[in-house]
C-alpha cells in the first residue's frame, strides 16, 4: 500500500514540475520557491522586533520561536524518515545541506506564518500570507526538491503550530500585560 502511495505521489509530482522548462512559469515558481527561505524570514521577524512598535515586537518574536521549535521538529522528523529529495539539479542549496525532502520545511514555515499572522492581523497581510503559502509549497515541488506529500505533510504541521503558536503567544501576551 505505501509502495503503490510513494509512486502516486512520484507520479503526481513529476507532473507538476517545470524546473527543466525555460519560461515564465519556471521563473515564478523559482521565485516564490525561494520567498519561503529561512534566512529571508529570520531577517523579517527580527527588524519587526527591533524597528516595531511593542505590538509588532512581541508578535514577531512569537512567530520567531514558533518558527525555530517547528523547525526542530522538521529536522527531527527528517532524519527519522530519510526520504531522498526528488532527483535533479534547481536547489543545489538545499539538496547540500538537507539531502533530505520529508516534511517540507518551507511549507512548515509559511504555512506557520500565515496561520499567526492571521491570527495577529492586519486583515490584508492575513489574505496575502494565506493565498501566499500554497503557491510557495507548489512551487517547491514544481522546482523538483520536493514531493507532493513532502509538502501537504509540511502544510499539515505548520498550520497546527501555527494555531499553537497563535494560541499560547496570546496567552502568554495577556498574561505579561501586552495585550
Amino acid at each position: 500500500m505505501m509502495q503503490k502511495f510513494l509512486a502516486w505521489d512520484a507520479r503526481i509530482s513529476r507532473r507538476l514540475r517545470v524546473a527543466e522548462k525555460p519560461g515564465m512559469l519556471h521563473r515564478a515558481a523559482s521565485f516564490l520557491a525561494h520567498s519561503g527561505d529561512s534566512w529571508f524570514w529570520i531577517l523579517a521577524l527580527v527588524l519587526v522586533a527591533w524597528l516595531g512598535t511593542d505590538y509588532w515586537r512581541w508578535r514577531a518574536i512569537a512567530v520567531g520561536v514558533s518558527v525555530l521549535i517547528a523547525a526542530a521538529l522538521v529536522l527531527a522528523i527528517k532524519f527519522t524518515v530519510r526520504r531522498g529529495r526528488p532527483e535533479g539539479e534547481w536547489g543545489s542549496i538545499y539538496r547540500s545541506t538537507d539531502p533530505h525532502s520529508f516534511p517540507s520545511g518551507h511549507a512548515t514555515r509559511v504555512f506557520l506564518i500565515a496561520v499567526m499572522i492571521t491570527a495577529f492581523g492586519p486583515g490584508w497581510l492575513a489574505i496575502l500570507l494565506v493565498l501566499w503559502a500554497p503557491l510557495v509549497g507548489l512551487a517547491r515541488v514544481a522546482m523538483g526538491v520536493h514531493y507532493l506529500s513532502d509538502v501537504l505533510a509540511g502544510a499539515l504541521l505548520g498550520i497546527l503550530f501555527g494555531a499553537l503558536g497563535a494560541y499560547f503567544s496570546a496567552d502568554w501576551l495577556i498574561a505579561h500585560g501586552v495585550l
